[in-house]
């Protein structure tokens, strides 16, 4: 296990993109970007991040192919990748998603399937155990400290064990890893879970945060689309804001990834978030902490009172908490009321110790009246922010590895999931199948945009038939490769079937198809015989 020191200071950042590269190094007023990861080759680093760099800009990769959440252990390679990367742009952290992006497998005896793109975890113990092995893996292999970041969902999985905060709570605590908190994400998962975004801030340890990120997205038929391709709403600034008041963030970073606006739109959006920080920090105080008390007074109120669960005193930075019963059988509203107790023993705790703390440095002084107390305590994140980023850690002794049989549960109930959202199986118990719907119609589209940036010379050849041929191959063709390979088996599935119809774009498709392709070497698999066998097929079309 792994704890970090405190987060430093970034600022104020931009999600950097090839297609706004030159407008992001105009920009006045950045203090960092964030690069995805497996977009960035350690070898060839883009100009525009060399520029960027040689200015004293702070570039963070962050991932999106690990799959920590995932029943597997992270790969090797593609930790490998992701250090290779850290380390070619001198980062001070690196970042990934609390989720997981393939299932199947050796664990289930059945085929490995992508899912391109990030969906939720369970909130159950045993998602929380692979999890948090996964993540010590991986701190064990990076050269520096980990985030990772709260993901937006479409679908709630059934029987849940814990609220977002409560899962975030519990991972940080057993791991030291730091938090991506995403306030767009906390937007999304109300508008389509019905999750409170103050709940969730309520129960977070805010001192793990190591930035933010804000996003827009757009809501269609009751269901918000986290799209990184639209303004950032109001509501998500009202998030940030939120947050904001209970701490300063290290960092906060805007994430646009599609539908690109004029550079002066971005840096309306970006004063717009400067604006909304500012005016948090002065509001800091009483008045924020008192709302805040209220509100978790009031919902206290509303649960039911016969809740087994007392807060007591820090052991080794947890929480020491007596349940009459067990965590699994507890009632939501029991655990709901568990977590504010707990989050308001813990704002209690800190308080009290630097009120003591400042009274032991000075023995003359007078005593902090309530509100100066806990603006000393708003004020701690401030000044902490100056130490670096890549503060070093004190290990720890390593947790026992998870129960192999939880990491199986998992893997069966992912593959499930993931066979029912991208191979058309059947919806496993308990999910909405409306939603799940959405999530696989939301899925195929994920696929074709990023394809359409892999192999752009396909959307150039089918024209406007390009996405509604991809969207429907995808729902019945799984993605059991990278994109590339993607882009390939379409372009094959296409010209197998005699499309597209115009003889010239035919034509074009298959020389595409054969130039990339390549050459397949002799073997006796049957793969490789079916591989030969189809390049003469389309060759003779």
């Amino acid at each position: 296990m792994e704890r970090l020191g405190t987060p430093g200071t970034l600022g104020t950042g931009i999600g950097w993109r090839p297609e706004i590269a030159d407008a992001v190094e105009r920009m006045p007023g950045i203090d960092w970007v964030e690069a995805v990861a497996e977009n960035v080759c350690p070898g060839h680093l883009p100009e525009s991040l060399l520029r960027l760099r040689e200015r004293g800009i702070t570039v963070v990769p962050h991932g999106v192919s690990l799959g920590l959440g995932g029943a597997d252990r992270p790969d090797e390679a593609r930790l490998t990748a992701l250090a290779e990367r850290a380390e070619a742009l001198g980062s001070p952290l690196v970042t990934e998603h609390i989720a997981f992006v393939r299932a199947g497998g050796a664990l289930t005896a059945s085929p490995l399937l992508e899912a391109g793109h990030l969906l939720p975890v369970p909130r159950t113990r045993d998602a929380l155990d692979t999890l948090c092995e996964n993540v010590r893996i991986a701190q064990a292999a990076l050269p520096v400290p980990l985030a990772l970041e709260n993901i937006a969902a479409l679908i709630s999985w059934p029987g849940e064990e814990m609220t977002e905060g409560q899962f975030l709570y519990d991972l940080v605590e057993r791991t030291g890893v730091r938090l991506l908190i995403d306030v767009a994400n906390l937007h999304t998962n109300h508008v389509n879970r019905g999750e409170d975004p103050a709940t969730a801030l309520d129960e977070l340890p805010v001192e793990a945060i190591a930035y933010v990120h804000v996003a827009g997205g757009f809501e269609r038929d009751g269901v918000w689309h986290d799209s990184h391709a639209h303004p950032v709403p109001q509501p998500v600034l009202d998030i940030l804001t939120d947050l904001a008041s209970r701490t300063t963030p290290p960092g906060v970073l805007l994430e646009r990834d599609e539908n690109f606006p004029e550079p002066a739109e971005l840096e309306r959006e970006l004063e717009a978030i400067r604006e909304t920080l500012e005016k948090a920090g002065a509001g800091a105080g009483a008045p924020a902490g008192a709302a805040r008390a209220a509100r978790a007074a009031r919902r206290t109120a509303a649960e039911p009172t016969a809740v087994g669960a007392v807060a007591g005193p820090r052991r080794g930075g947890a929480i020491a908490r007596a349940t009459t019963t067990p965590p699994a059988t507890r009632t939501p509203a029991g655990r709901q009321a568990e977590a504010e107790l707990r989050a308001a023993s813990e704002r209690d705790i800190e308080a009290e110790a630097r009120t003591a703390a400042a009274s032991q440095a000075a023995p003359g002084a007078h005593t902090p009246t309530a509100p100066q107390a806990e603006a000393e305590v708003r004020a701690a994140p401030r000044a902490a922010g100056t130490e670096a980023l890549s503060a070093a850690s004190t290990p720890t002794p390593t947790p026992t590895p998870t129960d192999p049989a939880a990491r199986q549960r998992l893997a069966l109930a992912q593959a499930a999931l993931l066979s029912a959202l991208v191979a058309g199986t059947p919806v496993p118990e308990g999910f909405d199948r409306v939603r799940l719907g959405v999530q696989a119609r939301a899925l195929a589209a994920k696929r074709a945009d990023v394809v359409a940036k892999v192999a752009p010379e396909l959307p150039e050849i089918l024209a406007a038939a390009y996405r509604p041929a991809f969207v429907a191959y995808a729902h019945g063709h799984p993605m059991t490769g990278g994109y590339r390979r993607d882009a390939l088996d379409f372009a094959e599935h296409l010209l197998l079937a005699g499309r597209p119809e115009d003889t010239e774009a035919r034509r074009r498709l298959r020389d595409w198809w054969l130039e990339r392709s390549g050459p397949t070497p002799p073997s006796r698999h049957p793969a490789a015989r079916l591989a030969r066998a189809t390049r003469r097929v389309l060759l003779r079309r």
